[in-house]
């Protein structure tokens, strides 16, 4: 019996291994044998592609426009040539800045005439000035409280924006005239020297750069040397990663914390303004008052542009209403 049972189920896998249909074969055949061909014709295509940089395969006539390209002209050897890339309006490119500088306006282009309401007459900006100049209208306000005629220290002067505002006409406040009605004189004070040229640069597009004394060096070093009606603070903030901390010390300003800081700028003047961030501990920055004997008058307030919060100026001494 086993070996009865044996014999159909092999003729049974003969019939199977023979049912291919007669005409499958040639056409599967020749579709091998092309494999090989369009391989290295693809092949030969890479190459001359990657030795001639400025190959391009022609265009088919035939194509839609798109982009609201109406018509391509054809070049000389037949060839239709792509339409050229759109650019970028001029209006919307920061023409005067740095690759560096440019790739971090990034947000801040935006808002560039909300810092230098002149920018388009040719302001230059590095990367950490895009996140770190005072806004104008806010520069202005601060500025306001120097007195006529007097002498006021910006502690670090970064690319120009509170140095040049004391010098600015009151008449005229944001057409940026060269007129200076105040009549203060600024020392600008920055250890970078690359900031301090943007500096002077952007003074001059504002037609006060006369009225600046522009020092490259170590606000710290030089603060004993120094005596000024006003001092003006505005440290770095450790970067935009200062909005993430729920409270700001004033141990995590820069390049040292706030009351080695104050105490500087105590040797210059007993009138100082201080610009914070918006999250600041305000009880200790009125704490800084009492470095003082007698305590010196405090004043603090919040700061908007444009409906938005964007930090706290500290006032003592006369400068304080």
């Amino acid at each position: 019996m086993a070996k009865g049972s044996a014999t159909p189920t092999t003729a049974r896998r003969r019939a199977i291994a023979v049912a291919l249909p007669t005409y499958v074969p040639h056409r599967f055949l020749r579709l091998l044998a092309a494999i090989p061909k369009i391989a290295r014709r693809r092949q030969r295509q890479r190459s001359l592609i990657a030795a001639s940089p400025s190959f391009r395969p022609p265009l088919r006539t035939s194509e839609k426009p798109r982009c609201g390209i109406q018509s391509r002209t054809p070049s000389p050897t037949g060839e239709v040539e792509a339409p050229p890339k759109p650019k970028r309006p001029e209006a919307e490119q920061p023409p005067h800045e740095e690759p560096a500088a440019a790739a971090a306006a990034g947000k801040y282009w935006t808002h560039r005439h909300s810092l230098f309401s002149l920018y388009d007459r040719g302001v230059r900006m590095d990367a950490e000035g895009w996140y770190s100049a005072t806004p104008e209208a806010i520069a202005a306000a601060q500025a306001a409280r120097a007195s006529p005629a007097g002498l006021v220290v910006d502690a670090f002067a970064g690319v120009g924006g509170n140095s040049i505002q004391p010098l600015r006409s009151p008449g005229n406040p944001v057409a940026g005239i060269s007129v200076s009605c105040r009549g203060c004189y600024v020392i600008a004070v920055e250890i970078d020297p690359r900031k301090v040229e943007l500096a002077r640069h952007n003074a001059r597009i504002y037609g006060v750069e006369d009225m600046i004394e522009f020092v490259v060096g170590d606000f710290f070093r030089l603060a004993p040397s120094l005596k000024a009606d006003l001092v003006f603070l505005s440290p770095p903030w450790g970067g935009p990663s200062y909005s993430q901390t729920p409270i700001y010390t004033l141990d995590m300003l820069k390049p040292k914390d706030g009351y080695t800081l104050f105490q500087a700028a105590q040797k210059i003047a007993g009138n100082i303004i201080m610009f914070l961030p918006r999250n600041v501990d305000i009880n200790q920055v009125e704490e800084l008052s009492w470095l003082c004997s007698p305590p010196l008058d405090f004043e603090s307030e919040e700061n908007y542009v444009q409906h938005r919060f964007r930090g706290i100026t500290a006032y003592f001494g006369n400068a304080a209403w």
